[in-house]
């Protein structure tokens, strides 16, 4: 589960904001690293295939991870990209699937290869394509799911919804908000799966994203009291999220808010538990100047 949001600059009266909550099992570790630039000449590893070379230096990206994977729930680049994902559910059994590339992999490609959020969407349907998406996004169980990608720059930005290889782009005209559904109208029509619960556990926190997307001009601080709060549905299926039942175990393990910009490294913020109870750190987006990393987080 996940939720996530965004807003150009026409809507902030300054930079372009990213937002994500990154929900997870309460118990799996997250990490947050700096990812330096490399060479991937032999190809790249991801969670459970090797990708196509990339003969060029990758960007440097400050991402956030289960310490089990290889791919990363959401992340900043120094190219001012920001990308995460959300799992959605279509009418597609991902189960059917061979392992390929999870939307966290995907999510972490996007960052390391993509100078801008277009280019970011263009990799995604490539790599769906060559490659494909499937596998398990869990550790040591089998629970793959497809994904929803929301990529943002300066300028721009986009939502990518998938089912297996195939996938629909909206751009965003000036703010938008996805959540652990199909949002785009044609797509949703065509892929939703009937079953899934979104009305009582997804669609409540897709609706309190997009009220809190109103308010503008929308600033930094109000994204973190959005991330920070429980608003949505019953049971803890709330925008910070607590569900603790003997079918569900899911809470915001990570989240973060980044301001983009092309005149100024990004800046991010970053919550390193739920963000409820978790302070918030400011971190300029770039190679660690100090031996300490991720800074003054302890």
């Amino acid at each position: 589960m996940c939720d996530l949001l965004c807003a150009l600059p026409a809507a902030t009266d300054g930079p372009a904001l990213f937002a994500k909550n990154s929900d997870r099992p309460p118990t799996e570790r997250q990490v947050l690293e700096w990812i330096a630039p490399r060479v991937d000449a032999d190809g790249t590893r991801a969670t459970h295939v090797v990708v196509d070379p990339h003969p060029s230096p990758t960007l440097g990206v400050l991402g956030s991870r289960p310490a089990w994977g290889w791919g990363l729930e959401h992340g900043v680049n120094q190219a001012a990209v920001a990308a995460g994902n959300a799992a959605i559910y279509t009418t597609l059994d991902p189960r059917s699937l061979p392992d390929a590339l999870t939307g966290m992999d995907l999510v972490r490609l996007v960052l390391e290869r993509s100078s801008t959020a277009e280019d970011g969407v263009a990799l995604i349907e490539r790599l769906l394509g060559t490659v494909g998406q499937g596998g398990t996004g869990h550790d040591g169980e089998r629970r793959p799911y497809w994904s929803s990608f929301l990529i943002a720059d300066p300028s721009r930005a986009f939502v990518v919804e998938t089912s297996g290889a195939g996938c629909a782009v909206e751009e965003v005209a000036r703010v938008r908000a996805t959540s652990n559904r199909t949002t785009i109208p044609a797509f949703d029509a065509a892929h939703r799966h009937p079953a899934q619960p979104v009305e009582r556990r997804v669609d409540p926190r897709w609706r309190a994203s997009q009220r809190a997307l109103e308010q503008e001009p929308v600033t930094v601080d109000a994204l973190k009291a959005h991330l920070a709060s429980h608003e949505g549905g019953g049971g803890g299926w709330t925008v910070c999220m607590h569900v603790d039942t003997s079918e569900h175990q899911e809470a915001t393990t990570a989240s973060l808010v980044v301001e983009l910009t092309t005149d100024s490294p990004p800046i991010a913020h970053v919550a390193t538990g739920s963000p409820c109870q978790s302070p918030w750190h400011r971190i300029p987006v770039g190679p660690p100047t100090d031996g300490d990393w991720p800074p003054h987080l302890g």
